[in-house]
């Protein structure tokens, strides 16, 4: 039966985001501003206009509230209070002048440091969106969220569940009890928390490089049956081989350079049984949009993403089915993209 009070409630969440993020969005430009420090790029492709975004950005709120409505998806839920969310936000403006200052100065290197005697990849240490810590800090994985919630004006929880569609399909009809997931790069475990919510008896196992992102994803799971969080490079899991029903990625590829992107592309075959599923939602590539292009081209320009060019032209496609996946659907939405492949079965 057909949720539509639940339809409701999260159409009037998703609107009460949208302003909150909105503000926050337009606080982070005037901030820019006042301090002369926004990057002036005119991109030569051709890109959306304002009101285009905006509308696109409410076509994705309403796919979003009709599957709550459909039972597919849970309501949404940060897991945060209002003034824990308050707080974040005040803490990432406080942030902000420095994290400017260093983009003026494509100064990427505040995660060196930290990642001193941590066995990482040259890849992964330096500061992804020019965040203080890059990945590694307590602060950065307190602020991560509400960052790009403010990029995407509310935007990013709703793109990030649209793997909850594919693994609705894979699950129906199975005993989830016996069925595992493995998250690649979970990050602060906020999809964890969606799949943990919707289907609260599945195995669920989350990888990641960063001890403080684990750390705040265990609190965002931490009144929901536990997930195994892993600290380990993604390139090497530490999962045996065909142990996982559904392995996910989500906004992981278009921060690996080419050679660790395959990797990571076979080790996460490696972990999938014959008959699997693989979900990958990360980012538009150019020409998935034609007349977002110049939206991609500047993305780069705006935030330290050494990699996204190289991914923006990636034939990922032809990655999974080389890695001896099946691809099944490929479908975007919003500013992402979500492609669906299968493992033969045995």
């Amino acid at each position: 039966m057909a949720d539509t009070i639940g339809m409701g409630l999260q159409g009037a969440t998703q609107a009460v985001r949208f302003g909150w993020y909105l503000s926050l969005n337009r606080m982070v430009g005037w901030q820019s501003d006042r301090l002369g420090l926004r990057p002036r790029y005119k991109p030569a492709l051709p890109a959306p206009t304002e009101r285009a975004i905006l509308t696109d950005l409410a076509r994705l709120f309403r796919r979003d509230a009709e599957a709550v409505r459909d039972g597919l998806f849970p309501p949404l839920s940060d897991g945060l209070g209002p003034l824990d969310a308050f707080d974040r936000a005040r803490a990432m403006l406080a942030d902000l002048p420095e994290t400017l200052r260093r983009r003026a100065d494509a100064d990427a290197g505040t995660v060196r440091e930290a990642a001193a005697d941590h066995g990482l990849p040259d890849y992964y240490t330096q500061d992804f969106h020019y965040q203080t810590g890059g990945y590694l800090s307590e602060q950065s994985a307190r602020l991560y969220d509400v960052q790009v919630e403010t990029l995407f004006l509310g935007g990013a929880a709703a793109m990030r569940r649209e793997a909850l569609r594919p693994i609705g399909d894979y699950l129906r009809g199975q005993d989830q009890r016996r069925m595992s997931l493995l998250d690649v790069a979970c990050g602060t475990g906020r999809f964890l928390r969606d799949v943990r919510l919707t289907y609260p008896a599945i195995k669920l196992t989350g990888i990641d490089l960063s001890d403080s992102y684990l750390a705040e994803a265990r609190r965002h799971l931490s009144a929901l049956r536990p997930a195994a969080l892993l600290r380990a490079n993604a390139e090497a899991m530490p999962v045996a081989n065909a142990s996982q029903d559904i392995v996910t990625t989500i906004f992981l590829f278009h921060e690996l350079p080419p050679e660790a992107r395959r990797a990571v592309t076979e080790e996460m075959v490696r972990a999938l049984k014959p008959g699997g599923l693989m979900v990958l939602v990360d980012s538009l590539q150019m020409g998935d949009r034609p007349d977002w292009d110049g939206l991609l081209e500047g993305f780069p320009v705006r935030f330290h993403e050494p990699y996204f060019a190289s991914y923006a032209i990636d034939d990922l496609e032809g990655l999974l089915g080389a890695a001896g996946l099946v691809l099944h659907a490929s479908w975007t939405s919003f500013l992402a993209k979500v492609i669906v492949a299968r493992k033969p079965p045995a």
